[in-house]
């Protein structure tokens, strides 16, 4: 594996609630099960890639062909994130979770096989590893998905918080319990541990009595669910914002994460040893601020976590690049963990407050793009930059270039994501003359009003917030128009790509969208409601002779 309250009425005023604490969500039985389930699966995991390296380099000898084992675990991710959104929001997640783990443990299963008969080869290693990758891809966003079905909303943060923690917990045990597992009885009892660790979360995915996701004839297909999410990202400027903050951020942090290695060895004069001591600093230290996130958010909110954290990883770089003695790097990498998992909650627990249901998971997987491709990026900008100008120096334009971008961003703040992502169902079926088929399209969709002169500018105003919302739900064109003859008659107007289509934006549209169309249509002028009007685009044949 690699994953409010509402006040109340009356006189009194309601009782303020109380800050959830960093291990709150863990007091959710079914959260608390998964999460220790996901934690040992990934100790599993961090065993099997320990295992691997170590047959690799034994077969091979090579650096090269040990880093080709880091490529094809971790290339997939970026490959298949999107399309593996799309599908943890067309199919049963619970399910699709199952069958994940089904398949990984049947990569673990042929490693053990391999090791136990001495037919390994370098090849066969690596191509098991690629499809472990795969598995691990198509896992991500499913597993974040899942995250707001198992703990309240106003717990979300700190469950988020809690991933990234059991992440690192598993990165601190599993390359030691696979380490000295692989010494004391070899490759296939490491791969056979890890096996039965994908045993146990399996056990737990079937303890989870989930309800199954409704299917019918709306139920979206691969293709048109993967144009719906891009439009999706596309029309959200909250998503917009995230991804910004998330895109230059990693892209300036990544200068750290890709120089460490030369950092232990050249700069600070380590061996391998005091390299994995620096990097379970960094897991020490994002354990600790996982623990502490909580109340630091309370205390600054997250713009100014965000900041925060930039400075201070900006400021680890530069004591970095004036070369410390050995024992002063610890603690300053134990600080940039702390920094590093603030980040990270932060945007993916901002990424999951702002998806609707519906789009959540390719939402998440667009964000892993994001993430992944900023860091890919950096890491081989800022690589090839100090291969021209040291390391020192790169270490130091990394800094600036970090600085720089949290002064000028901390301006895009962050969504709060608080508003009601649920379902408000309150648009009325269409009337239809005869029955209509859901591939018949594209689908024109008015909506007339009566607007007064003086009321026009602010109608618009509210009526662009609303564009927006239709774009995210389905709708691929938008426009308003004003009668030549009638200046107060006013039409808007917006196309979808199929009436099945159209009948799915009526099952997005959420309770905050519905306040904001009721904020638009509250300058309506007259009797009656606004008219609404749906014109399809004739059948391609007809009135063509038979």
């Amino acid at each position: 594996m690699t994953a409010e309250a509402v006040p109340g009425s009356g006189t009194a005023p309601p009782p303020t609630p109380q800050r959830a604490g960093a291990f709150a969500p863990l007091r959710n039985r079914l959260f608390a099960v998964l999460w220790a389930a996901t934690v040992l699966g990934n100790i599993g995991t961090f065993m099997r890639d320990v295992a691997s390296a170590w047959l690799v380099l034994d077969l091979s000898g090579s650096p090269a062909t040990v880093a080709l084992i880091q490529a094809a675990g971790s290339l997939p991710i970026f490959l298949l994130a999107i399309p593996a959104g799309v599908l943890s929001d067309i199919l049963d997640r619970r399910r699709m979770l199952i069958v994940i783990q089904i398949g990984l443990g049947c990569v673990s299963l042929a490693l053990l096989l391999q090791a136990a008969a001495g037919t390994a080869s370098v090849m066969s290693i690596v191509g098991l590893t690629f499809l472990g990758g795969i598995g691990a891809a198509l896992m991500a966003p499913v597993w974040q998905s899942i995250v707001p079905e198992l703990v309240p909303r106003s717990e979300l943060k700190g469950a988020v918080a809690l991933n990234s923690l059991g992440i690192n917990i598993s990165r601190a045990i599993g390359p030691a319990a696979g380490g000295a597992i692989l010494t004391a009885f070899g490759a296939a009892v490491t791969y056979g541990v890890d096996l039965l660790t994908y045993v146990a979360v399996i056990i737990a995915l079937f303890w989870w009595k989930r309800q199954p996701d409704a299917r019918d004839e709306l139920s979206e297909q691969f293709g048109g669910a993967l144009r719906a999410g891009l439009r999706y990202a596309r029309a959200s400027r909250e998503l917009h914002r995230v991804f910004l903050r998330a895109g230059l951020f990693f892209a300036c942090a990544s200068a750290l994460w890709a120089l460490l290695p030369i950092v232990a060895s050249k700069i600070l004069g380590g061996g391998p040893g005091f390299y994995g001591l620096l990097l379970g600093a960094v897991g020490a230290g994002a354990i600790g601020g996982a623990v502490l996130l909580p109340r630091v958010r309370d205390r600054v909110g997250q713009d100014g976590l965000m900041l925060g954290a930039s400075v201070i990883t900006a400021l680890v770089m530069v004591f970095l690049a004036l070369a410390p003695p050995r024992w002063a790097a610890i603690p300053i990498l134990l600080v940039a963990g702390a920094a590093w998992i603030a980040v990270l909650t932060t945007l993916n627990a901002t990424t999951q407050s702002i998806l609707p249901n519906w789009v959540r998971g390719r939402g998440l997987a667009l964000y892993l793009t994001v993430f992944n491709g900023a860091l890919t990026a950096g890491s081989l900008a800022w690589g090839a930059l100090a291969e021209a100008i040291g390391v020192p120096a790169t270490l130091w334009a990394g800094a600036a270039g970090l600085l720089l971008v949290a002064a000028v961003v901390h301006r895009v703040r962050l969504p709060a994501g608080e508003a009601d992502l649920m379902p408000s169902n309150h648009w009325p079926e269409p009337l239809t003359a005869e029955p209509i088929r859901g591939d018949r399209g594209p689908v024109m969709i008015t909506i007339e009003y009566r607007i007064a002169t003086e009321d026009q500018d602010r109608f618009l105003a509210a009526l662009h917030r609303v564009a927006e919302e239709r774009r995210r739900d389905g709708a691929y064109a938008w426009g308003v128009s004003q009668d030549s003859g009638d200046p107060e008659r006013v039409l808007e107007w917006f196309f979808v790509e199929s009436w099945a289509e159209h009948q799915r934006q009526h099952r997005r549209v959420s309770r905050a969208d519905a306040d904001l169309q009721e904020e638009a249509r509250a300058f309506h002028r007259g009797t009656e409601p606004p008219a609404v009007a749906h014109f399809l685009a004739f059948d391609r044949h007809r009135g063509e002779a038979s």
